[in-house]
Parts: C-alpha cells; structure tokens; sequence
C-alpha cells in the first residue's frame, strides 16, 4: 500500500512549524523523495523514516527552497554508511547544477562513498522515471520561473496523486492532474509563475480531480482564506497541506 507523506509545506520562506515543500511517496519497496530544500533527514526522521532508506530522489527544479540541503542529504547518507546506489532524476539544467553543487564539497572524493546515478528528464515532453510493478512516475515540464517539472503517480491500487510543483495554470498541468485522485497544487500565487489558490480550485474543477491539497502556499494568510478562495472555486474536498500529514 502507497503512502505519501508532506515533509514540508510552505512556500520559499519557512515558518515556526513549516519546512520548504517537499514530499515522500513510499511502497513496498522504494521510498522516493521530492526535492529537498530544508534538511531532509530531520523531516524524514520525524516520519519514522531513516535518510538512507531512500531509494530515489527527485528534483523538479533548481530554487534554493527545493535544492538547498541537497549536500547534507548526500553528506547524512555518506555518514550514514550508505551502500546502495542512489538515483537522482531531474532535467537536465537541474541536474547541471545539482552536480556543481555537490563538486563544491569534492564528495567524489569520500571514502567509501556510494555511487549516485544521475537521470535526465525530457526538457520538453513527457518522462516516464523508472517505475516498477507498483506504481509509475511521469513527469512533464510545467510553467515557473526557470525549467521545472510535475510529477504524477499512478500507483497500481488506483489511486493516482499528481504534484503540479511550482507553476502557473498551464496545459502541461491540466494533463498531469486529469482525473487525479489528489491534486497537490501549489497555492503560493498569484503571480508569474506560481497559482493562486482561486486559480488551484479552477484547476482542480477543470481536471475532474476528487480531492485538491493546496501546498506551497504563504502560510501567515492563515488557513481558512487559503481554504475560502479554493472552495469558491471547486466542489470537492480541499484540504490546506501540513507538515507531517500523510495522505
């Protein structure tokens, strides 16, 4: 059974009691982490889940808020005494970047440290990432401010859970979360390059999705106008994103 749990929820700025966003998407036999902008293994940790028991991470875009702790989770694996390899998928200036990053730590160079393979997505159509007999992973390039991707995931119970990651309304989103059972839409708009919380419920009625996540969103706002603004646009169940909440 899949198990997708909010480690962060707030947008670029963190707050008293919220972490960048980022997300870990669980089955039997792979844990997959969705960016890493705050300190993953502390997030993680809190999940009951240890930092090298992720089998795969994804980075939909090169923002400090989604990327910045990416050489403390590489370090606390290495620290950790990881073997496995680890996979990182990403486009392809996302990943450009990842791997400059980490040569500013020489981590090539660490004793015993495990190998980490680099994935690179389509720039410009769909990815399929590597998937199993338990779910499949697609991404497609999405609408913000520099090249980022969304994700969604079709797990083979029938759930479907699509993240729009940070972007405007935009087709490539309208694909992603058609029919989707759980919406997990960034709210942090409006804006260039960001949606609002109006224009999530828009989306999410557009997209006959049966339940809307508002994440990434400006928290001083406060709960109930974030969730006010969404209703007045879509019918279903709209839930404002917390950290630690497992859908």
């Amino acid at each position: 059974m899949e198990k997708i749990t909010i480690l962060g929820s707030a947008n670029a700025v963190a707050k008293s009691d919220q972490q960048n966003t980022h997300l870990l998407f669980e089955t039997s036999s792979r844990k997959i982490l969705v960016d890493c902008g705050d300190h993953a293994s502390a997030s993680l940790a809190r999940a009951g889940v240890e930092i090298i028991q992720v089998t795969d991470l994804i980075l939909t875009h090169f923002h400090a808020d989604h990327v910045g702790s990416l050489p403390l989770v590489i370090m606390d694996m290495w620290l950790e005494k990881r073997t496995a390899p680890l996979t990182i998928y990403g486009l392809e200036v996302t990943i450009d970047k990842a791997k400059k990053l980490l040569d500013l730590f020489d981590w090539q160079k660490w004793m015993n440290m495990f190998s980490v393979d680099f994935v690179t997505l389509e720039e410009s159509g769909l990815s399929k990432l590597n998937s199993d007999d338990e779910f499949k992973v697609t991404s497609l390039p999405v609408l913000h401010l520099i090249p980022t991707i969304g994700l969604r995931f079709e797990f083979t119970g029938g759930r479907t859970i699509t993240y729009s990651c940070d972007t405007e309304p935009c087709e490539a989103l309208y694909k992603l979360a058609d029919k989707a059972d759980v919406l997990l839409q960034e709210a942090a708009g409006p804006g260039k390059g960001h949606t609002s919380p109006e224009q999530a419920g828009e989306i999410a009625t557009r997209c006959g999705v049966q339940k809307l996540v508002l994440i990434h969103y400006e928290g001083r706002r406060g709960k109930q106008a974030l969730l006010s603004e969404a209703q007045a646009k879509f019918g279903g169940k709209v839930i404002v994103a917390e950290d630690g909440m497992v859908l």
